[in-house]
């Protein structure tokens, strides 16, 4: 099979990798259209050692999973809800929120989903300034050597999460290009063995054809 042979498949079966990328594209794009937005508000909470010492650095590293352990609490949730006046339980705001922590940036970052950029933002925020307290006062008995100094960074910023309209448009379409591939594929392959014109005779005994019969047009 040459290159004209696949040609001649495309222009022929083309319609239905079309067909079939338009309708998983629109499909795509209703679905997006279908969800609540959500938007997503970063806060991180960097931490520094006192000094530059291998062991104290060490330390903090592994104190940072239990930063994030302390943080994601309903405790700590409801004293963000009651700064804040949030009308929604520990519970809720727990479910909304995502704590993770970067060893080797030494940050710990706080996720809130909601669909109310603002609120999230806010959110985001009380929870890494509950933070920044904790740390603050655990240095107040520790050596000045000793201490671990934590940083809000910037403020908490929100954007658009879900759905992505664009991403999701373009999934649908890379699935229908497949979908329809498959179906011409199989197609292709159900009347392999049917010949309609010279081309089909010379690729299936993989000689030339030196002349052809012309239909009779001719009526009675």
């Amino acid at each position: 099979m040459n290159l004209t042979y696949y040609v001649r498949i495309l222009i022929r079966r083309g319609w239905i990798l079309v067909l079939a990328m338009v309708i998983t594209a629109t499909a795509a794009y209703g679905f997006s259209k279908l969800q609540t937005p959500t938007y997503r508000a970063t806060q991180r909470v960097l931490f520094q050692p006192a000094r530059n010492d291998y062991g104290l650095t060490e330390t903090l590293r592994i104190l940072l999973r239990s930063y994030v352990v302390w943080l994601n609490t309903d405790e700590r949730a409801g004293q963000a809800i009651e700064r804040l006046q949030l009308d929604m339980l520990p519970g809720e705001l727990r479910s909304d929120m995502t704590v993770s922590s970067d060893p080797t940036q030494l940050i710990v970052q706080i996720d809130v989903d909601m669909e109310d950029g603002p609120t999230a933002a806010r959110a985001a925020t009380e929870l890494g300034r509950l933070l920044f307290e904790y740390r603050t006062e655990e240095n107040r008995t520790a050596r000045r050597e000793d201490r671990i100094n934590p940083t809000m960074v910037d403020t908490a910023t929100y954007g658009l999460h879900t759905p992505r309209t664009r991403i999701n448009v373009l999934a649908g379409a890379i699935l229908g290009l497949l979908l329809g591939g498959t179906v011409v594929f199989v197609l292709e392959y159900l009347e392999s063995n049917i010949v309609r014109r010279k081309d089909d005779v010379e690729r299936f005994l993989n000689l030339p054809v030196l002349a052809a019969i012309p239909a009779d047009d001719t009526r009675a």
